[in-house]
């Protein structure tokens, strides 16, 4: 099952050619964006749950992110509508569902031992900063030994500079259009660029909103075991 697993290369995946893969449970399906492993993996996806699907309770040995793109996920500790952030550290366990359905972008085993700090954050209320360019602002969501994640608020007709990402970057896009001088990536969109990789990103008329990851195709995260 391994997908995308050389992160010394560039990879990109679009949702207008996204391929549905069902998972374990009925009505749960993955699109998988990079994954290293069988069913217990490093692994990157958007995961779709239909009205009323579940999970069956689990431990996340190595930790889970979600990030809530549509719908409403919920488990024990409540519901999460669209635009929440999660992070549910190693040895948490939970039995996730969806009374009406929602997608998600969601990685696995990508924690560090030490990152022990369960994350809630509702992005709709969270307060922007300025970024370090005219029409870009930036929301923080979590930061751990040199690994940064922030969602980042593109203006229309913003330009950013030439600059280098030592540790690598990922990007998804929520809304908008976001472009660098490689290419065009539209709404829920997925580009990772290994470390070292220099770009300079701007946005046409449409703006964009994405989710950044910063640091972490350098970083060491647990290895992935079985329950």
């Amino acid at each position: 099952m391994n997908l995308n697993n050389d992160f010394s290369l560039r990879a990109t995946d679009f949702a207008d050619t996204a391929v549905w893969q069902p998972s374990p449970l009925p009505g749960v399906e993955r699109r998988l964006l990079d994954r290293v492993g069988a069913e217990v993996a490093r692994a990157t996806s958007v995961v779709r749950y239909a009205p009323g699907s579940r999970f069956d309770a689990h431990t996340h040995g190595g930790g889970e992110e979600i990030l809530v793109l549509e719908g409403v996920f919920s488990d024990e500790t409540g519901d999460h509508p669209a635009g929440t952030y999660l992070r549910n550290p190693p040895g948490t366990r939970h039995a996730p569902f969806s009374e009406h359905g929602c997608v998600l972008l969601v990685k696995l085993w990508q924690f560090a031992a030490d990152d022990l700090t369960p994350v809630r954050i509702n992005t709709l209320t969270e307060p922007w900063r300025q970024g370090m360019v005219p029409g870009l602002t930036v929301m923080p969501l979590h930061e751990h030994d040199g690994v940064s994640t922030a969602l980042v608020r593109w203006a229309p007709d913003t330009q950013f500079n030439p600059h280098r990402h030592p540790g690598g970057e990922e990007i998804f896009v929520l809304d908008g259009v976001f472009r660098d001088e490689h290419g065009t990536y539209p709404r829920h969109g997925w580009l990772r660029n290994p470390r070292w990789s220099q770009h300079t990103p701007f946005t046409g008329s449409e703006g964009a909103l994405i989710y950044v990851k910063v640091g972490h195709l350098g970083a060491s995260f647990m290895a992935p075991t079985a329950a």
